[in-house]
């Protein structure tokens, strides 16, 4: 016999993937995890898909994926909602939470006006985890993707209660990382 949460799965899933497009979740705390977003989004654009990317807890705009935005334009939007100048989790306070908040508004209209093909939601998992964003809210707003519209949630530490609403969640670990590996435009950011 079965048990219940095997049960639970073959009766829900289906019907889920049916309705709604896929969600992939990249967590751990090795490095990479926005990278294989990244990658997933390059893919998509090549195929003429268009995709939103929206990254929480980041401000900064020398980074690779936030410099490209025009050229890969109308394909590639990517937005931030991070505080300028933070840097570490021991700082975060209420301006981040507005942000972060805001972050996921956002998140729902683009949804509804854009309905991008692929949505990237970066740090999302950890905007979590620093109860910036509540759990339920985040999974709200899966519940009401499109069945067009595939999203990919990244960060460490995604909460259990994510893990369980994606269909597909990889964890990425350090296996090596030499304390002389150094920050490298084009790699790192």
């Amino acid at each position: 016999m079965k048990n219940i949460q095997e049960v639970v799965l073959l009766k829900c899933v289906p019907s889920r993937v049916d309705k709604m497009g896929m969600i992939y979740l990249y967590t751990g705390l090795g490095g990479g995890k926005t990278t294989n977003a990244l990658g997933l989004a390059l893919r998509s654009i090549g195929h003429g898909h268009k995709v939103v990317i929206i990254q929480f807890l980041k401000w900064w705009t020398k980074t690779g994926e936030y410099k490209i935005r025009k050229k890969l334009a109308p394909y590639y939007e990517i937005y931030l909602f991070g505080r300028k100048g933070w840097q570490g989790l021991k700082n975060l306070d209420e301006r981040d939470k507005k942000l972060a908040e805001k972050g996921l508004r956002f998140a729902k209209k683009v949804l509804k006006e854009k309905k991008p093909d692929l949505l990237v939601l970066d740090e999302i998992n950890l905007a979590v985890h620093c109860k910036l964003l509540g759990v339920e809210d985040v999974i709200e707003l899966l519940s009401n993707i499109p069945k067009k519209t595939d999203v990919v949630l990244t960060g460490r530490y995604a909460p259990k209660k994510l893990i369980d609403v994606s269909d597909f969640v990889n964890e990425v670990v350090d296996i090596k990382h030499t304390k002389k590996v150094p920050t490298k435009e084009g790699i790192q950011y």
